[in-house]
């Protein structure tokens, strides 16, 4: 019996379609990961993911190639996160604020750049370019079942698994990782060791922001092959609680980012399927889930002490 369930194809559908959805904020999250283990809690995970998926779509449309398009993306997420960096890590402004202050700034310079580059977009004539297509790996995508799940993905998302293996072994087998570890529960005691805190904490943010700026390639140049504004709809968002529900910790932010995949994927299901609910909660969403993540895991204890905290030398 439920080899019957599975073997049909939309039980397979939707959670072939929860990996691929899981990997795009699996990329974002794990950026984050290592941005918050250093001390710096950044709330602009949005706009780093909106500027790559600009970034991206525009690199891949002028030059023909996917490729440099995603290397466009994670240039633009990185340029983005030095302004982050600037804001909160270097002149110590409140690192809420700049996370806030730089979606903002992110979402309007990219719809105005948008409308610059193609003023006559309209309903009926939006620029497009032809995604990735999907990546079977041979023999193992012949695997009932399995293989159209697992090894039947975009390879930005066999590039996810392999970035979270590497941010997991770079935090917990490293020295710099363990310096990193430190610099979020005990930053004073890494400048004793003569350590530049500031730098540290500066190449976090710029190395979070180039896997936002990845993440949001993901949705332009594998999932739509399109830009619009707003296009990540608050992915950004879900990467943050991703974080906080995996309580810091790579595997479980793995996990997370599945199962909030999953979700995803079965609202774009129903929404397919013509289940009659207000398109208003599809759009709230993310939000929601980001909301109840948080609720959840308020109780939780692998928040880094010194996070969201400014280090001052004495």
């Amino acid at each position: 019996m439920l080899a019957d369930i599975l073997q049909s194809g939309l039980i397979i559908s939707i959670l072939a379609t929860a990996v691929r959805m899981g990997t795009i904020l699996l990329l974002a999250a794990i950026g984050e990961l290592v941005v918050e283990r250093s001390g710096v809690l950044n709330l602009s995970v949005e706009g780093m993911m909106l500027s790559g998926a600009f970034g991206g779509f525009m690199g891949a449309y002028y030059t023909n190639s996917l490729w440099l398009g995603v290397l466009s993306a994670i240039l633009a997420g990185l340029l983005v996160s030095a302004l982050f960096g600037l804001l909160a890590v270097v002149l110590q402004i409140d690192q809420t604020v700049s996370g806030l202050t730089v979606n903002i700034f992110a979402a309007g310079l990219t719809f105005y750049l948008y409308r610059a580059l193609f003023p006559n977009v309209g309903a009926t004539s939006i620029p497009a370019i032809k995604p990735f297509s999907e990546f079977q790996i041979p023999f193992l995508s012949d695997i009932p079942i399995i293989g159209k799940i697992l090894f039947s993905q975009y390879a930005l998302s066999y590039l996810a698994f392999i970035l979270m293996l590497l941010v997991a072994f770079y935090l917990y087998r490293t020295k710099s990782g363990l310096i990193l570890r430190t610099l979020g529960e005990n930053p004073r005691a890494v400048d004793m060791k003569g350590i530049n805190v500031m730098r540290y904490r500066f190449l976090a943010v710029l190395f979070g922001g180039m896997m936002a700026g990845l993440a949001g390639s993901f949705i332009t140049l594998a999932s739509v092959g399109i830009f619009v504004a707003d296009i990540t709809s608050g992915r950004g968002w879900l990467a943050i609680a991703i974080v906080i529900f995996g309580d810091w910790k790579p595997v479980k932010i793995l996990w997370a980012s599945l199962f909030f995949g999953f979700i995803d994927a079965l609202q774009m299901q129903l929404q397919a399927s013509g289940v009659q609910l207000p398109f208003q909660l599809f759009l709230a969403m993310p939000y929601i889930l980001t909301t109840l993540a948080v609720f959840l895991a308020r109780k939780r204890s692998g928040a880094p002490l010194a996070l969201g905290v400014h280090y001052v030398r004495e």
